[in-house]
């Protein structure tokens, strides 16, 4: 029987959007309990002055059901009176790893749907138990402060943010709520494979609540754990605040400041120079960056996650490698390296931008006056017809071409404070 919202949970979802809530949110709705609760309790928070609804599906077409289960929700936003739009991702070659692939193509599509409209914010329904479960995983792989750190509770990616603010909710309060209303959601078949991890632990979890161990007590372990990291990546933003400058697309860390910092603190601020030279979602881990940093203090330099990390004598500098853009072109007008936008004359067709390269070098006689090492020359933007050099605005031939980044120095040292 339907005995109406539950206010509290409501609060507690609006709540976490305070105290400037968007004026548009869109909310991601696969059709799960999770999701599709979040939405019911969020057209609540609308009705009483919250900001206007979006809602969006992503249809992965992996299995024959997701049409219909797209179809179901759309059935759903209608009746609370919410535009719902269904995204299709058709870019999986068969190879590599799907769960990961599909994930980051979730999040591209998204990303663009929602600046298309105008929509800063898109909420998530991951809960307690999604913390609790990915903590356990975690454990079994001797995770640190970072991997046993909760999700975070908001994360942007260009100009959308997304947030989680059913982190503090568990899957079961949720489903309480679709159930007092008589909404029935649907269940991922696959939530019952025993091939898959995060089903194994989730039935762990179940083992271990006589324990006291339940997904509400791991999610506030992780949470503390990342406040530890939090606390971490402060410091690094102030290091970087005192040691970080920046040339054309080159991020450049004073080497007498770097030497004496924690080595903790050393090795995330080394990270995140190279998460934004590269553009890359994640940091480089484990082995790999250990060798780097060995590196870096016996005096040398390497590549290491598309960049090329090059010991000056009063800097460490870490330029894009060249290799990780030399086939890498577009239309003029796209973003290259997804960092780079050329604008100028526009003189015939078939213009593209790529990286200026050795060919191209060799055609811009006074590079050196630009202030820039070869390295960095040979991975910035240029613009081609073929193989025909027409500007490379970094190498002083502007030819009327301007070359500018999209994200710019204050991008990055705010990228340290929403890890």
């Amino acid at each position: 029987m339907n005995s109406g919202p539950n206010k509290l949970l409501c609060q507690r979802i609006a709540g976490e959007f305070l105290p400037n809530p968007p004026k548009q949110l869109g909310v991601a709705v696969s059709g799960g309990s999770d999701s599709l609760a979040l939405m019911y309790l969020l057209r609540v928070w609308a009705d009483h002055g919250g900001p206007k609804l979006h809602a969006v599906t992503v249809d992965h077409g992996l299995r024959v059901e997701s049409a219909e289960e797209a179809r179901q929700v759309a059935e759903h936003a209608a009746r609370l009176g919410i535009s719902h739009d269904c995204l299709i991702w058709e870019g999986w070659d068969g190879r590599g790893n799907l769960p990961d692939q599909a994930r980051r193509a979730r999040y591209r599509l998204m990303q663009n749907w929602a600046q298309e409209r105008g929509i800063t914010h898109v909420a998530l329904g991951h809960t307690a138990d999604d913390q609790a479960e990915t903590f356990l995983m975690r454990l079994a792989r001797e995770a640190g402060v970072d991997g046993l750190s909760a999700m975070s509770a908001t994360r942007r990616l260009g100009k959308v943010v997304f947030c989680r603010p059913a982190l503090r909710l568990t899957r079961e309060e949720l489903r309480d709520e679709l159930r007092k209303r008589d909404v029935r959601w649907i269940d991922d078949p696959t939530n019952d494979d025993d091939a898959y991890e995060r089903v194994r632990v989730r039935k762990a979890l179940k083992l271990l609540a006589p324990l006291g161990i339940s997904a509400s007590t791991l999610a506030a372990v992780s949470r503390h754990m990342s406040e530890v990291r939090g606390t971490l990546y402060w410091y690094v933003f102030l290091a970087a605040r005192e040691m970080v400058s920046f040339q054309a697309g080159d991020l450049l860390i004073a080497r007498k400041e770097f030497r004496v910092l924690q080595r903790e603190v050393s090795r995330r601020l080394m990270q995140s120079a190279l998460r934004w030279v590269s553009n890359a979602e994640y940091s480089p881990r484990g082995r790999a960056m250990e060798l780097l940093m060995e590196s870096i203090r016996g005096g040398t330099g390497m590549t290491l996650h598309g960049c090329q990390v090059m010991v000056e004598p009063d800097h460490l500098r870490i330029v894009r490698e060249h290799k990780a853009v030399a086939n890498s072109r577009v239309s003029v007008g796209e973003l290259w390296d997804e960092r780079w936008k050329l604008t100028g004359l526009v003189n015939g067709h078939q213009l593209e931008i790529g990286a200026l390269g050795p060919e191209g070098l060799r055609q811009c006689p006074d590079w050196r006056a630009a202030g820039l090492p070869e390295a960095s020359q040979l991975s910035g933007p240029a613009v081609w017809r073929g193989s025909e050099l027409i500007a490379a605005p970094l190498a002083q031939l502007e030819n009327g071409w301007v070359a500018d980044m999209v994200c710019d120095q204050e991008d990055y040292f705010a990228s340290l404070l929403s890890q």
